[in-house]
């Protein structure tokens, strides 16, 4: 402990902390990396995490119906209320009990902070993040999306879904010419 305090003592344990800067900077530099070179290979070697959270889609029924059922839970969850849901009671002809209708899903893209808590809450899976990230518009009004109308087919990237091309680490992810 005594060393610790001297000039002597301090001087190497600079020496020992630049040491060991120096080496992660050493180690860094000569670690492959993988550049994506964008928009060039948008569509053909563009790679997107699987799990990248891009906006927020319904899921479908095989008939193409929603699987939402209008429990409100994804817009009480929501932190900054980007999720909006009008809905009305309308009375089933075939049991004669009362019945949430819902009339619109309102979801802001451009206030989303991209949580995930929404989804979480859905107890019926009728709600999921994509990956898709080519989101930006010219008019603030268009990032306003009504899920229940429209049917999302998957974006405008080949494969993106599935997360894209397979990504290659150590070079860079570009298709040549």
């Amino acid at each position: 402990m005594e060393d610790n305090k001297s000039y002597f003592g301090e001087l190497s344990r600079g020496i020992k902390t630049l040491a060991v800067g120096l080496k992660t900077t050493l180690k860094e530099y000569f670690t492959p990396k993988s550049t994506e070179q964008y928009p060039e290979n948008r569509k053909t070697t563009l790679h997107v995490a699987k799990r990248h959270r891009g906006r927020l889609v319904f899921k479908r029924n095989e008939d193409g119906s929603y699987k939402c059922t209008v429990c409100t839970l994804c817009e009480k969850t929501c932190p900054n209320g980007t999720i909006k849901i009008l809905s009305h009671m309308e009375e089933d002809p075939e049991s004669g009990k009362k019945k949430k209708v819902l009339d619109d899903y309102i979801y802001d893209l451009g206030d989303c902070m991209f949580c995930q808590l929404c989804t979480n809450a859905c107890n019926f899976d009728a709600i999921e993040f994509t990956n898709d990230f080519e989101n930006s518009v010219f008019k603030r009004e268009s990032l306003r999306l009504h899920l229940d109308k429209e049917v999302y087919e998957g974006g405008s990237l080949p494969h993106l879904l599935e997360g894209g091309a397979e990504q290659t680490i150590g070079k860079f992810n570009t298709k040549t010419r």
